[in-house]
């Protein structure tokens, strides 16, 4: 009895160990046997594992393939700071296990085979940062080896996005990011693993690379996502990040870009010792700031171009600048004091004592002593004082009628100083020279300043599994497969329904003049296939992942798009057992847009997006969307590392029900995506210099027309303008339907830099040329001097204080005529015998001075008309000025509100 149930017990482990072989042979990895020990006869013995390229290679479903992964830097081939992308070239390797494939290498001659990528299920594996499509040459090989292994092996030239930081420019350090991540399957199916130490691909890396331009790699590091606590894997995909951090190559830019403006900014210091009552150092000033605005225009190109923040060197260039045109401010005002400081009133005695009483020391010029400047005068009046009369003298002698010659030449000589020096320096102008000096002097604590700068289930066919696993899963579905051209319903007149979705990942760019917006966007499109439906207990899995291109897919297209998708292609959808198809990809979205940048930079763009079916009517397809705009919003904004100039500000959604030009409707889902510009860049690079250099051709007015050259330095201060706009070209939008509102500023700016251009050579002609015209007009002069004149605070001057040189009505009674024929008779007459020839000299040396004098006065004392048409240019000019300044601020007031309105426009 116990020999039979022992051999009973024996019987029945051997049929369960049978039964056991028989039930896992399917997905114990077919083992493959070759008839010859060739390449031939090992790739028939693989022809049954080919037939499931379709399926991922696990013996049952809950098998999590694991893909281990790394890559060489071969090359850093640029940055987009705009755009906020990095441009790498790499070699990338996958590993993972295929459990249908293996087999005895003495049998079959080796122990690897390279065969077409295509025969084999490939993961889905993508960078998660990619932003465009792979250029780089196709290798169509894998390496199969007989445990099963395969490698994968492949060039990639990589468009990733970066969020960049550039503050640092030149001497930045960016750091980014490499993601890899199953598109479609999720950790349950598809794990990610680091294939090699990350200092091994480091070291190799720094080896092996040839391009790296102007970026030095320091280091690769490599970590992994991790999921929240708690989260099912089938609901993330699982990650592996690599971090890359290079760093710019400094020198270039030094030598290029830094030094060259340390030079100027050094010669705009140094120009503070130009003497400007000798020197015009205003035009001096213009032409270096022009020459600044021209070296910036050779070197635009090194420059980085961003949106979304200021690199410290262009607040570094505009600092220079802005120091430049201060200095340039400084120094009209400083020629205003020197050169104008006849016509203008006392120095107020505040002026006098915090200018130069407190500030003169200051910077070691104090106040001159008037008592020196008084002290020939003094001795001259005091000897006057102690002559005696002529008429209270002894009887004429020789030696007093010399002394009387001498007597008068020495008066008219003395008239001849006074005027001379009441001329050309004036009265008050001393005082206000002396103020000058102190703006001009270069002191320490500026250079210190400076240098600190430089710093339907119940109609479905249930699909029946013979065995729990992917093999009698992927054989049951085959029918399914044969039918992928047709519409997955068993009733025609049914409805498909496509649930949309997706997530804007990146925007990369606008272009204004195609009216063009470029966005990459992670897509996902559900919908049923009624017929597909299996028991999950018995086929092993309630999902499957096959290639897109064995079921079919809806013709859901963006209307707006404009070209083909670039984004890396993935080739797999995820079938679920109640027959829900989930179908995810990016699309790089060129996308058409009407843009209004009427505003711009601080214009808010408004573009749509609009999915449809292209074929399909409402009775054979209904679009959906999958989650609510503001899901997608939360999601994208959380997202979302590459915007480049622009901010996400919202998205919504609305369904529309068209008709067709059959009179059958047709479906359409729009979402209506709100995009803001970042406006710091255009401010800063833009408009403050703008307003700088239209605030130093406001104040040039102040220059002394008599004295500079006023029109050559506006028309210098215009070249530099337009130089600076020719800089600046690439920062303003193309675009052919509308002008941008700063289109208009900047053509504002140059045609008022043109009209006060013109105003100055009005001035000049009246002010420099009114000698040789005939006299005012009496109704010019009552317009402009009496009623004008008091308007602009210039009233017309008292004929008694006309002239302000002291007069010698014994000089003036005699004419020039006269002197001289006078001198001619009298060379001819002979004196009388007593007479001494010196005394006779100095007669004739007395006339010639009286003549001098006469001419002297004719020369630095203006006639009344002459001076009248002074006044009238000067009120002219005045009364323009004081136009151009209210034009100006009108017209900016009204630019900027228009601005402030469309920033607070949502």
């Amino acid at each position: 009895m116990a020999s039979k149930n022992c051999a009973l017990k024996r019987l029945f482990t051997f049929v369960s160990l049978i039964m056991f072989v028989l039930m896992s042979a399917p997905c114990s990895g077919m083992h493959q046997n070759c008839s010859q020990p060739n390449q031939p006869a090992l790739l028939d013995a693989l022809n049954s594992v080919f037939n499931l390229s379709a399926i991922r290679p696990v013996k049952r479903m809950t098998t999590c393939t694991n893909v281990s992964t790394f890559f060489t830097l071969y090359g850093i081939l640029g940055v987009d700071e705009k755009a906020q992308l990095l441009l790498t070239y790499i070699w990338l390797d996958y590993w993972w296990m295929n459990e249908f494939v293996s087999w005895d290498p003495a049998q079959c001659g080796t122990n690897k085979i390279a065969l077409p990528r295509e025969k084999f299920w490939v993961p889905d594996v993508v960078i998660n940062e990619f932003m465009d499509e792979n250029t780089a040459p196709d290798v169509p090989y894998v390496f199969v080896y007989n445990n099963g292994r395969i490698h994968d092996a492949l060039p990639v030239k990589v468009v990733s996005s970066c969020n960049l930081d550039i503050y640092t420019f030149p001497f930045d350090i960016q750091r980014c990011n490499l993601g890899f991540n199953s598109y479609l399957h999720s950790a349950a199916d598809i794990k990610i693993f680091l294939g090699k130490p990350t200092e091994n691909i480091t070291e190799y890396s720094k080896a092996v690379m040839t391009t790296m331009g102007e970026w030095e790699l320091l280091d690769i590091t490599a970590e992994k996502d991790q999921p929240n606590p708690g989260v099912n894997e089938t609901d993330y995909s699982d990650m592996l990040v690599f971090h890359i951090t290079v760093k710019r190559r400094s020198t270039m830019y030094v030598v290029n870009l830094l030094l060259p403006s340390c030079f100027l900014i050094t010669v705009d210091l140094f120009s503070f010792l130009l003497p400007p009552q000798t020197v015009d150092r205003a035009a001096f000033k213009m032409t270096l700031i022009l020459g600044y605005t021209v070296f910036m225009l050779i070197m635009n190109d090194l420059l980085p171009i961003t949106g979304n923040t200021i690199p410290l060197i262009n607040v570094f260039f505009s600092l220079c600048l802005v120091l430049m045109v201060a200095s340039l401010l400084e120094t009209i005002v400083v020629t205003n004091l020197l050169c104008g400081s006849d016509n203008f009133s006392p120095v107020p005695h505040w002026i006098q004592v915090l200018v130069l009483q407190i500030l003169g020391p200051l910077v070691f010029l104090p106040q001159k002593n008037k008592d020196l400047d008084n002290k020939a005068s003094a001795v001259m009046v005091k000897r006057r004082a102690n002559e005696q009369p002529p008429e209270e003298r002894g009887p004429a002698t020789m030696d007093t009628k010399a002394v009387e010659e001498l007597r008068n030449l020495g008066k008219d000589l003395q008239a001849i100083r006074l005027q001379v020096e009441q001329q050309l320096s004036g009265k008050n102008s001393e005082e206000w020279i002396q103020c000058g000096p102190l703006k001009v002097k270069p002191s320490v604590p500026l250079f210190i300043f400076v240098c600190l700068l430089m710093h339907a289930p119940c109609n479905s066919v249930m699909l029946n599994c013979t065995q729990p696993h992917s093999t009698s899963l992927l054989k049951a579905l085959q029918p399914v497969f044969d039918l992928n051209p047709i519409r997955p319903v068993i009733n025609v007149s049914t409805p498909t329904s496509v649930s949309i979705s997706f997530t804007l990942y990146g925007i990369l760019g606008v272009d204004e003049k195609a009216q063009i917006l470029t966005t990459f966007i992670w897509q996902i499109i559900t919908w049923k296939n009624e017929f597909i439906t299996w028991d999950p207990v018995q086929c092993g899995s309630k999902w499957i992942t096959v290639p897109r291109k064995l079921v079919w897919v809806p013709d859901v297209v963006i209307n707006e798009f404009m070209e083909k998708n670039s984004a890396p292609f993935v080739p797999y959808v995820y079938i679920y057992s109640d027959g829900t198809i989930l179908d995810a990809q990016p699309v790089k979205v060129v996308s058409s847009c009407r843009l209004d940048i009427y505003t711009f930079p601080f214009d808010t763009q408004n573009c749509v997006l609009s999915f449809n079916s292209y074929l399909y009517r409402k009775s054979a397809i209904e679009i959906t969307n999958f989650t609510s705009a503001e899901n997608i919003l939360k999601h994208s904004l959380a997202e979302m590392t590459t915007m480049g100039e622009w901010d996400l500000r919202g998205i919504t959604l609305k369904t529309y029900q068209l008709e067709a030009s059959d009179g059958e409707t047709f479906q359409l889902i729009r979402f209506f995506i709100s995009l803001r510009r970042h406006p710091v860049m255009y401010v800063v690079n833009l408009l403050i210099p703008s307003c700088l250099l239209i605030t130093v051709d406001l104040l040039s007015f102040m220059l002394p027309i008599k004295s500079v050259d006023r029109s050559m330095f506006k028309m210098t201060l215009i070249l530099g303008y337009t130089v600076f706009l020719l800089i600046m070209n690439n920062l303003l939008p193309i675009t052919g339907n509308t002008i941008p509102l700063i289109n208009v500023f900047l053509t504002l700016c140059l045609a008022l830099m043109l009209a006060s251009l013109l105003e100055t050579i009005l001035i000049a002609n009246l002010m420099c040329g009114s000698p040789h015209d005939s006299p005012v007009p009496s109704w010019i002069r009552v317009l402009v001097l009496h009623v004008l004149g008091r308007l602009v605070l210039l009233p017309p001057k008292p004929k008694d204080q006309e002239d302000t040189v002291i007069q010698n009505p014994d000089a003036q009674e005699v004419k020039l005529s006269s002197l001289v024929s006078g001198d001619g008779e009298t060379s001819k007459q002979k004196g009388p015998l007593n007479e001494d020839e010196a005394l006779e000299e100095l007669r004739c040396l007395g006339r010639d001075l009286q003549a001098i004098r006469l001419q002297v006065e004719q020369q630095l004392s203006k006639s009344q008309g002459s001076d009248e048409w002074v006044q009238v240019g000067l009120v002219i000019d005045r009364l323009l000025f004081c136009l151009y300044t209210l034009f100006l601020l009108f017209s900016f007031i009204t630019i900027i509100i228009f601005w402030v309105q469309s920033i607070n426009t949502p």
